[in-house]
C-alpha cells in the first residue's frame, strides 16, 4: 500500500499520520509497514532540542495505526466512511532503544485473535532489525 491507499484507509492526517507505507500485508494475520522519521517533524522542536528522540507514545501510536490497517483492510465490506478504528488497550508495552532523526521505523503487527469486535495484535517497531518497541495492543472498530 502506498500512502494515497494509507490515507483512503486511515482518518489521520499530518502531523498524525505516521505510517508511509505498507511493505507487507495478509488478511486476518499480519502487517509491516514503515515509517520514515525525518528531522522536520514537530515533536523534535521540544523533544528534545539537544538530542531529537521520538516520543514513545507516538511509536506506541503508530503501531496503533497499523493495527487499523490490518484489521480494516481484512474486512473493508464492514468499513463506512463513518467506522473509526479506536485504541482501547495497551499491555506489555517495552522501549530498547531511541528512535532518531533519519531512522526508518518498521512496524509488524500480528492478529493474535478478535472477539467481540475488538482485536488483539502483538507489535514490535524496529530501526535497522534492532527493537525499538513492543506492545499488545487492543483495538475496536465503532460507527461514529
Amino acid at each position: 500500500m502506498d500512502i494515497q491507499k494509507v490515507m483512503s484507509v486511515l482518518p489521520h492526517r499530518y502531523p498524525f499520520l505516521l505510517i508511509d507505507r505498507v511493505l507487507a500485508f495478509e488478511p486476518d494475520d499480519r502487517l509491516l509497514a514503515i515509517k520514515n522519521v525525518t528531522i522536520n517533524e514537530q515533536f523534535f522542536n521540544g523533544h528534545f532540542p539537544v538530542r531529537p528522540v521520538m516520543p514513545g507514545v507516538l511509536i506506541i501510536e503508530a503501531m496503533a495505526q497499523a493495527t487499523g490497517l490490518l484489521a480494516m483492510e481484512s474486512h473493508p465490506e464492514n468499513v463506512t466512511e463513518n467506522t473509526l478504528y479506536l485504541f482501547v488497550g495497551i499491555d506489555k508495552a517495552r522501549f530498547k532503544r531511541p528512535v532518531e532523526p533519519g531512522d526508518q521505523l518498521h512496524i509488524e503487527v500480528v492478529q493474535k485473535k478478535v472477539r467481540r469486535g475488538i482485536g488483539l495484535f502483538s507489535c514490535e517497531a524496529r530501526v535497522d532489525g534492532e527493537l525499538a518497541a513492543s506492545a499488545e495492543i487492543m483495538c475496536a472498530a465503532r460507527e461514529t
